[in-house]
């Protein structure tokens, strides 16, 4: 039986529409003459359980006559072991589409999961908003160090492995205290992951602070009475702003945090009757604080609203266009300090103050704008103020929940002594060292002016 050749088929014309052709074997073809071309649809012809069945082989020109022969020849191999081409393709067919179906499946399941940056997202709104920053320095926190590695995987991917890789590399640039408290914060949201089944397993569960930055050691540091009258001078050489140094002896005057200082807002201070509200907000067990202005603390607050040209914040930060004004950053002030005791820290000098790298270093151990508070309180206690009283000065929140509830004396007039207390030895203190500083300027003169000229004065 003669076959098609693809001459042939090229050579039919619209004359030819309907007609039927074969090529042997059970494979026939009927021509279609379209609208802008002519093709022609192939089908094999057999038996099956005693019925004649047709399966479609390919069209030509789509289909070469070479590939719609190896489909009648792929199908005939079927016929002969016994199978059916029809229903073989339609269980191939079937097939293909449970695997189409299950990576659909897949894919949405993929997309449903939440990653880690989300979830985190979902607490930092959730859960931190009771902090005074809103969350705001975990965020920074987190997003520096943890999200760029594990950020962009499926929550329940998120292994032991990947967090402490994380937290290795913290320790790694010898920030010891904050790899432990980036612990305790990934701590809090596994666990509120897990509340809310997000996770079914903490992969932190039995890690803890030894097998991060170690163990963590209260720190104990306050100023002497020593240091405290070189406070002052040391402050005025080290080219600091005058508003951080204002700020510092605020904090010593007053007990309060350096950060309730940089976030105070001018509405909140009345310098006539000489009061500082410290809202909710700011205070960091979310509990508003009354500070009682020493006149001591008083002048070193009216110098810091004279510097600030903000009519909303004490110490404003720099003005960015298209940005609501704000503070100054809340690491700011402590940096300040930090960077002018290089001795005490591995790193290399800002350039600008490369200078005043040592410039307040007080004696053999470092001193932060935290340890002044912790000196404040300190110098009450040794001013006979009680300690019931300097927690209130504090601002501390009374870890007894009985005596929480039930005594509610604010302890406003014993507050208000104690600040003038420890305003007036503040006084006391910070009027010796510029009282000694006189005398060794005025002896100083003296000696220049006895001294006969062109003559070297030799001291003993």
């Amino acid at each position: 039986m003669a076959t098609l050749t693809t001459k042939e088929l090229q050579a039919l014309t619209s004359s030819d529409d309907g007609r039927r052709l074969t090529d042997g074997h059970g494979v026939f073809g009927v021509v279609r003459v379209g609208a802008k071309s002519i093709s022609v649809h192939f089908s094999l012809r057999y038996r099956s359980a005693g019925a004649i069945r047709e399966l479609r082989l390919g069209t030509f020109p789509k289909s070469t006559l070479r590939q719609i022969r190896d489909a009648r020849d792929s199908a005939r191999a079927q016929i002969n072991e016994g199978e059916d081409p029809l229903e073989h393709k339609r269980i191939e067919r079937l097939r293909k589409q449970v695997e189409v179906d299950a990576a659909v499946s897949n894919l949405e399941e993929r997309l449903a999961r939440k990653t880690f940056r989300q979830r985190f997202n979902e607490w930092i709104d959730s859960a931190l908003q009771k902090r005074a920053d809103g969350g705001q320095e975990v965020r920074r926190a987190f997003e520096k160090d943890i999200l760029p590695v594990v950020g962009d995987m499926a929550m329940e991917d998120v292994r032991r492995s990947h967090l402490i890789s994380s937290l290795d590399t913290i320790v790694a640039r010898g920030a010891n205290r904050l790899a432990n408290r980036m612990l305790t914060d990934l701590k809090q949201f596994i666990k509120w992951c897990q509340v809310r089944e997000y996770v079914s397993v903490d992969p932190l569960l039995t890690i803890v602070k030894k097998d991060v930055g170690g163990a963590d050691g209260e720190r104990e540091r306050t100023l002497s009475k020593d240091e405290i009258r070189a406070l002052p001078g040391v402050l005025e050489c080290a080219n600091l702003l005058e508003t951080t140094k204002r700020a510092l002896m605020l904090i010593l005057a007053t007990n309060a945090r350096v950060g309730e200082v940089i976030k105070a807002r001018k509405q909140d201070i009345n310098l006539e009757l000489k009061i500082w509200r410290i809202p909710f907000q700011n205070a960091k067990n979310r509990e508003s604080h009354i500070v009682f202005l020493s006149d001591f603390a008083l002048q070193h607050m009216r110098v810091l609203f004279e510097l600030s040209d903000s009519k909303e914040w004490l110490l404003p930060g720099l003005r960015r266009e298209n940005e609501p004004e704000t503070h100054v950053g809340l690491k700011s002030i402590t940096k300040q300090v930090s960077d002018r005791q290089l001795v005490f820290y591995e790193r290399e000098a800002h350039a600008k103050r490369a200078s005043n790298g040592n410039s307040l270093v007080l004696s053999e151990e470092k001193w932060t704008p935290h340890d002044l508070r912790r000196t404040a309180a300190t110098l009450m206690q040794e001013l006979g103020v009680l300690p019931a009283v300097i927690d209130k000065c504090m601002n501390h929140r009374e870890q007894n929940r009985m005596k929480r509830i039930y005594q509610r004396y604010p302890y406003t007039a014993e507050k208000r002594e104690a600040w003038r207390l420890l305003g007036a030895h503040l006084g006391e203190l910070t009027a010796e060292d510029a009282d000694k500083q006189k005398t060794e300027d005025s002896s100083s003169d003296k000696e220049s002016s006895e001294a006969v000229p062109g003559e070297t004065t030799h001291l003993p």
